[in-house]
């Protein structure tokens, strides 16, 4: 069963307004810089340890919040509320149990690589544009290969649903066309041709973002989730 308990938003956000410089009084020993903290780890229940499980760090878990708020419609840099960490929690342990579950046959590298390139283009589009995802990333000082490592999780994850649970994720262009001429879609005034891109990363990142959620409601009474508590100074 999942242990719910408020999250406190400064825990998560101070990290974010951490600067790069050291202590400027040159008559004290400088401290060391804090780059990044535990704020939660995860299990299952068959995972009988206190001690095992998986780490989750504060600047991913912020990153990943921010994504859940921008895909909302908010700012880059607004400020979160608890409901988009919730989300990014759910989505976080959700792929992350996703990607080591076992697949009828291993997948190749260059799967991994096609499937994350995809996901890339899906979370620009969810979140509204390359610039406002790379402001995010900026925000919460995330490299780009702390990025990129989200969206090969993201490809391991969606592999394993296309594969085992919801397959075919990927919309056909049959079915793009009858979005299309239906007027279901952002996109509908527009010609087909013009769209049919976006189109399909839209139809994708919806479809796996269902997929994810119900995966999750289906999984959660088995993961148990531990806030980590920071130390009083």
């Amino acid at each position: 069963m999942v242990k719910a308990r408020p999250i406190v938003l400064g825990v998560l956000l101070s990290l974010s307004t951490v600067t790069p410089a050291i202590a400027q009084d040159d008559s004290k020993a400088a401290r060391p810089l804090v780059l990044d903290r535990v704020v939660a780890r995860w299990r299952t229940v068959e995972q009988e340890s206190r001690g095992s499980g998986h780490l989750i760090f504060a600047r991913e878990l912020a990153f990943e919040a921010r994504l859940e708020a921008m895909a909302l419609g908010d700012g880059p840099t607004d400020k979160l509320a608890d409901r988009h960490i919730r989300a990014a929690l759910a989505r976080h342990v959700t792929e992350s149990l996703l990607e080591e579950l076992p697949l009828d046959r291993a997948p190749l590298p260059t799967e991994i690589a096609d499937r994350a390139a995809k996901a890339r283009k899906a979370l620009e589009t969810r979140v509204g544009g390359v610039e406002r995802l790379e402001k995010a990333r900026e925000k919460e000082r995330m490299t780009v290969d702390e990025v990129d490592a989200l969206l090969r999780r993201t490809a391991r994850a969606s592999l394993y649903l296309d594969r085992m649970v919801a397959p075919l994720l990927d919309p056909t262009d049959i079915e793009l066309r009858e979005m299309h001429a239906a007027g279901k879609t952002p996109y509908s005034g527009e010609r087909f041709v013009d769209v049919v891109d976006k189109l399909r990363r839209l139809v994708l990142s919806q479809r796996m973002t269902a997929a994810v959620d119900e995966f999750w409601q289906n999984a959660r009474s088995r993961i148990v989730i531990t806030w980590v508590t920071k130390k009083q100074q």
